[in-house]
């Protein structure tokens, strides 16, 4: 069974399904405002490596990540250049995919919006004021989180403490709040923004109330998994658990949050803060596996620096990888060993330790290049093919045929024609071409075979 460390519990514990044989996961997804940073790509290749992992294990997932289409950064841009919301939300939106796609990340089972949801952040709105969980002000209809009597128990810090660190978001709101932590559930609009109707006036709703009725609606109460970046933790998610407290229902039974990638300073990086690298920009450099396996070699929950230096030694990994499975290509099919799916499951078991499973698989790799010099034909099928049972489970696809040029193949072959002449310094050379041409050279007794490298 998956053990993850739960952020309420502040422990690793098991991941407990409501239903047997599927699991229900909430992700929040983005604010669609502008292109997606590196740190956003981490966070959906952490959720998609959990959710492929968890399908491999024979599980049923069901993905639900929403769509922030209404938010004040929104209206802030649309109002800078002078063009609709939504033509803005909606080229965002679909960037947004188009990059997901390219980093391999698999699309949710459901794409809320919140546009689509505003009628039922109305009726929830409506049962918090009734409960006297709510309270409307000249701005807009706050939760009292004076209501919720474990209100701070995602962030295990006092009030002021979180007030201070709030991530990205605005807490403080108008002056005739009750407790300065209070937060926004309905917005009442300024002339030219976008609004809808309620029993409070025109307005739209806070950024925390969309997820909750989303999650409940299509997850039910009690779901399995809410995940999220760590800068979610408060007020966000803590915001979304406190609405769900107050409505006497039951959220989230697990919370797991994704550490940040950080700058040169440590620091975290964010489009508030300025220090953002496009995620566009690195899929355009960079093979996007290259960042799935850099991202797999460092614990989810760790922060983790974007470099050149590491993104190239990624790339350097990967061609290594691919160049086994071409390499052992006549060696397809088989059982795949089973004392190192094992083990792989038990890495991934412990708290989702994708460095340890990566390891793992470097090994295999080295294993079964030593076991293909010996001609150890059985130990290579069944290291080879668990080396693509993991690698397939985590996402990480091998590129497992290396179509090599006629003039490549050329220069092979007269290698051969050299060694067999007796001709060595030719061999030599033709030999030390074709690896400054960046390709490994293997002498086989089948004769060379030739590899990018």
């Amino acid at each position: 069974m998956l053990h993850l460390y739960d952020t309420a519990a502040q422990e690793v514990r098991p991941l407990a399904m409501r239903d047997a044989g599927s699991i229900s996961i909430y992700l929040c997804g983005p604010t669609v405002y502008g292109p997606p940073h590196i740190g956003h790509g981490r966070a959906t290749l952490v959720y998609d490596i959990l959710c492929r992992y968890l399908e491999w294990t024979g599980l049923t997932v069901r993905l639900v990540s929403n769509i922030t289409d209404i938010d004040d950064k929104i209206i802030e841009r649309a109002h800078r250049e002078s063009r609709p919301w939504g033509e803005i939300a909606t080229k965002c939106e679909n960037i947004w995919f188009d990059a997901m796609g390219r980093l391999g990340v698999q699309r949710p089972n459901d794409v809320p919006h919140a546009t689509e949801y505003v009628d039922s952040m109305v009726a929830m709105i409506g049962e918090l004021v009734a409960k006297d969980s709510a309270y409307t002000t000249d701005d807009g209809v706050y939760l009292s989180i004076e209501k919720v009597p474990d209100y701070g128990l995602l962030a295990h810090q006092n009030i002021d403490d979180m007030l201070a660190g709030g991530g990205d978001r605005v807490v403080f709101g108008a002056d005739q709040k009750r407790h300065p932590a209070d937060f926004v559930l309905w917005k009442f609009s300024k002339p030219g923004e976008p609004a809808w109707p309620s029993p409070w006036g025109q307005g739209r709703p806070g950024w925390h109330s969309e997820c909750v009725v989303m999650s409940l609606d299509l997850l039910g109460e009690g779901f399995d998994l809410h995940c999220g970046g760590a800068d979610l933790r408060f007020p966000h998610h803590e915001n979304e658990r406190a609405q769900a407290v107050a409505l006497g229902k039951k959220f989230a039974n697990h919370w797991m949050h994704n550490g940040f990638v950080v700058d040169i300073e440590g620091e975290k990086m964010s489009k508030s803060l300025g220090n953002v690298n496009n995620l566009l920009d690195l899929l355009e450099q960079y093979d996007a596996r290259a960042y799935r396996l850099l991202l797999l070699q460092t614990h989810y929950r760790s922060p983790v620096r974007v470099g050149k230096e590491n993104l190239d030694a990624s790339v350097s990994a990967l061609s290594g990888l691919d160049g086994f499975v071409a390499r052992s290509a006549a060696n397809s099919g088989g059982v795949a060993d089973p004392e190192v799916l094992a083990k792989f499951q038990i890495a991934m078991n412990n708290d989702l330790d994708t460095p340890a499973a990566t390891a793992l698989i470097f090994d295999s790799v080295r294993q079964a290049n030593v076991a293909i010099d010996d001609n150890q034909t059985d130990v290579v099928i069944a290291l080879r093919s668990a080396i693509l049972e993991m690698t397939s489970a985590l996402g990480l696809f091998l590129n497992e045929s290396q179509e090599i040029d006629a003039e490549i193949s050329a220069k092979a072959v007269a290698l051969d024609a050299a060694r067999t002449a007796k001709d060595f310094s030719a061999a030599d050379a033709l030999r030390d071409e074709l690896q400054s041409l960046g390709y490994v050279v293997e002498t086989t007794k089948e004769g060379t075979r030739v590899r990018r490298g």
